[in-house]
């Protein structure tokens, strides 16, 4: 008889806490018994299933896309940004960069150096960045050298770090060589004197790295032949690259690869954001997605920032 009136009692409490909108105080004062006696028994309500609570995850699909790719790729994080009607190029990059900034202002702790590349989603980064407190011993130091076309200075790897000191009343260390020398001599020229020495010391300390992707696919893109000028290489055109992070260009299965601009690039090497303890891509678009894929694969990123739409194509080249 007393189970009887206890369940009689618990079906009570599921209609005026679930159905009704009463809050536990609320219902505690009604019934007259204490409010921690309610919390027990609406503990007890789920565990008998007398109310079942389901996520449904098709009302909230981002979560559900997020954590597929995180367990496909051995990712730390996904952060995506939703998709809206007519939405612009310029708005998914401006929506990728508050997440990036949100999640880096979290992440980010003293001493860290964090390293940028360049690029619009970048620089998107860099401006929505609203920092909580400031972070004073932080360095931000370029990825890449400067760019061999008429880069936009918004764009340049320089003026992102620059932005993000700035922001975060941090230190910087910007960079005066080119991101494609005109030759190995030059390279190898310019990378013994000390300033670029400064630089590499830095990448060698560095923490967190923040990068685009680059795609042969977008290669006549403005900003892409901005930055490159004339110095793309016939392995553009073969087809054999899938992608660049740094102007490091590799396959489909993220291998670098023997490119004849390999050996005149002034960049961080790739190996080395696997050591970092956060290695974030910034980067979205159908265009992409072969490049990303193949970053992931390889395990040049544990974080991903990119568009939902960017995310489920992703999963449907792995199906």
């Amino acid at each position: 008889m007393e189970e009887r009136e206890e369940l009689k009692k618990l079906y009570q409490i599921a209609r005026m806490y679930y159905e009704q909108d009463m809050t536990q105080s609320q219902i505690a004062k009604e019934l007259g018994i204490y409010r921690t006696t309610i919390s027990r028994m609406l503990k007890k309500i789920r565990e008998k299933e007398i109310v079942q609570i389901r996520i449904n995850y098709e009302a909230f699909h981002d979560i559900a896309v997020s954590e597929q790719l995180k367990e496909r790729f051995g990712l730390k994080e996904v952060l995506l940004v939703p998709d809206k009607e007519n939405q612009t190029k310029d708005q998914k990059r401006r929506a990728m960069g508050q997440a990036c900034a949100k999640f880096l202002d979290r992440i980010v702790q003293a001493g860290d150096v964090v390293g940028f590349s360049w690029g619009t989603s970048l620089a998107a980064v860099a401006e929505e960045l609203e920092p909580e407190k400031p972070k004073e011993e932080v360095i931000c130091v370029p990825l890449i050298g400067g760019p061999d076309g008429k880069l936009a200075s918004r764009y340049h790897a320089n003026t992102i770090v620059y932005e993000a000191a700035r922001k975060w009343k941090g230190g910087s260390t910007l960079i005066d060589v080119p991101a494609i020398a005109g030759n190995e001599e030059l390279k190898s020229a310019l990378a013994a004197s000390g300033h670029f020495q400064e630089v590499k010391a830095l990448w060698d300390r560095l923490t967190i790295a923040v990068v685009g992707i680059g795609s042969p696919a977008i290669n006549q893109g403005d900003n892409w032949k901005a930055f490159y000028g004339g110095t793309l290489s016939a392995e553009m055109e073969e087809g054999e690259v899938a992608g660049d992070i740094c102007s490091n260009f590799y396959d489909k299965r993220g291998r670098m690869m023997d490119t004849e601009l390999l050996h005149r690039t002034i960049s961080i090497d790739l190996q080395a954001l696997h050591k970092t303890r956060y290695s974030i891509g910034v980067a979205e678009s159908n265009e992409k997605v072969e490049a990303i894929k193949a970053a992931l694969t390889a395990g040049h990123l544990n974080v991903l920032v990119t568009t939902e739409e960017t995310a489920k194509a992703l999963i449907r080249e792995g199906e």
